[in-house]
């Protein structure tokens, strides 16, 4: 297949500034391969899937042979400098645009720093909870948490890419103005500075009111079953909603992706049951990479050969043609994100 163009991340975190040591390399390693504590007596995290990922296409991009030692990449690493092994390691996953959620403090990059890093485009994309919380720590009264969060969504909406919402369910219908303001009341008169919000009136209401912008929103619950009466009754209103979920809900998103003419989906860790289950352009690429710059090459990495080998075979088997098999893999690996995040008017940025 002839080379894509460069990627599309639709979902991702940044990378961290700092050098780290094995242990906490490990730790993030862990995270990403979903797992928590140490590694069995014996082991390491580098021996999971994402281990092995990290070993075969990280090294070359620091100067090293595949499947290294773990001691010694990240001796490397070391040795090159986090700035620069960043750099090296962004620049080379294939990755031309990111949206990169912000909302909360952090020590990961900022959009801005990310696109400098990778040399590539970063646009944010701005999680509605953490918007809230900043609000609520600053807002002397349920009268201004309420006005100020109404003003601080509607400016967001002037520069955001999109909005993100990890809400695990959301009615059909938006919370009256009443029942905003009692919620309003009982987060505020019992939370303490740097609570999560978790009242579901008041997330719901950021969803509804984040949708009322026009802008595309993205939905972060585990399972995206919960999410229907709301995705059904947004139906019309003519702004996009993408799924993310977490494994093993990828197909039921893509599911609902396929009943919902607003509703798109995240390709998740096997496209080929996605693909199967949803039209081709409904369908969008993410690394979901928090902290590792390595998480970004591997996340496009195994994207990229799960999709080329699945529209090969459809291929071998007369499915497809082959020029079929190559506008599939570009809608899904960056095509479909250009349209949904409207992001048409960019020229993709060199790989």
């Amino acid at each position: 297949m002839d080379r894509l163009p460069p990627l599309v991340d639709q979902h991702s975190h940044g990378a961290l500034h700092g050098d780290l040591g094995l242990g906490a390399f490990e730790a993030h390693l862990a995270a990403a391969s979903g797992g928590h504590g140490p590694a069995p007596a014996g082991t390491t995290f580098f021996d999971s899937w994402t281990g092995l990922g990290v070993r075969r296409w990280c090294p070359p991009l620091l100067g090293l042979e595949a499947h290294c030692p773990p001691a010694r990449y990240l001796a490397r690493r070391r040795e090159l400098g986090t700035f620069h092994a960043s750099r090296l390691l962004l620049r080379g996953a294939g990755i031309g645009t990111f949206l990169l959620e912000t909302g909360a403090p952090s020590e990961l990059t900022t959009a801005g720093e990310l696109a400098a890093a990778a040399e590539a485009r970063a646009h944010e994309v701005v999680r509605l909870e953490p918007l809230a919380e900043q609000i609520a720590d600053t807002s002397g009264s349920v009268d201004s948490f309420i006005g100020y969060t109404a003003e601080a969504i509607y400016a967001a909406a002037q520069d955001a890419t999109a909005f993100a919402s990890g809400a695990p369910f959301c009615e059909g219908r938006a919370p009256e103005a009443g029942e905003v303001r009692r919620a309003a009341e009982r987060w505020l008169r019992g939370r303490r500075p740097g609570d999560r919000l978790a009242e579901p009136s008041l997330l719901r209401h950021l969803l509804w009111s984040a949708v009322a912008t026009g802008v595309p929103v993205q939905l972060h619950g585990p399972d995206p079953l919960p999410l229907a009466g709301f995705l059904q009754a947004t139906t019309g209103i003519g702004t996009d909603l993408v799924l993310l979920p977490r494994p093993p809900h990828h197909r039921r998103a893509a599911e609902l992706a396929a009943v919902h003419p607003h509703v798109y989906a995240d390709a998740g860790p096997d496209p080929e049951e996605t693909l199967r289950q949803a039209p081709f352009g409904k369908l969008l690429f993410s690394t979901g990479a928090r902290a590792l710059p390595e998480l970004y090459v591997t996340g496009a990495r195994f994207f990229v050969r799960a999709v080329e080998r699945v529209v090969r075979e459809w291929t071998e088997e007369g499915m497809c043609a082959r020029a079929d098999a190559e506008r599939i893999t570009a809608m899904v690996a960056s095509g479909t994100a250009r349209r949904v995040y409207r992001l048409e008017a960019e020229v993709p940025a060199a790989g």
